[in-house]
């Protein structure tokens, strides 16, 4: 339970640099980065799931590019869905979505 905090907490930080370095994206503070992660998660395991079932052709048409287009697709949806996390354009949500799969990948190498 404690990683689980842990992982949702630096998550968040991590989420909120990322919204502070990268350009197009815009995110009201910390509460709105823990409430984003919320949103994320809810969006990854109930809805991509889904993207993927649907796309699978196109993703092994394009040797599995196109799951990059599923990632910026939810990316959008957590825009669509928040008041309080923007990114503007489809190249701004894919730089975003990369990069928080590289924080991702860091932060569950530490923790676990």
């Amino acid at each position: 339970m404690v990683g689980f905090i842990l992982k949702f907490v630096l998550t968040a930080v991590l989420v909120y640099g990322l919204s502070t370095v990268l350009p197009g994206v815009t995110l009201s503070g910390v509460g709105g980065a823990a409430i984003l992660v919320l949103v994320l998660g809810i969006l990854n395991a109930v809805v991509k799931p889904i993207l993927q079932i649907l796309g699978f052709p196109i993703t092994i048409l394009t040797l599995g590019l196109f799951l990059l287009v599923i990632n910026v697709i939810i990316v959008k949806l957590a825009d669509f869905l928040m008041t309080s996390f923007t990114v503007n354009g489809f190249i701004n949500a894919l730089i975003f979505s990369v990069a928080l799969s590289v924080v991702n990948a860091v932060v569950d190498m530490v923790i676990d």
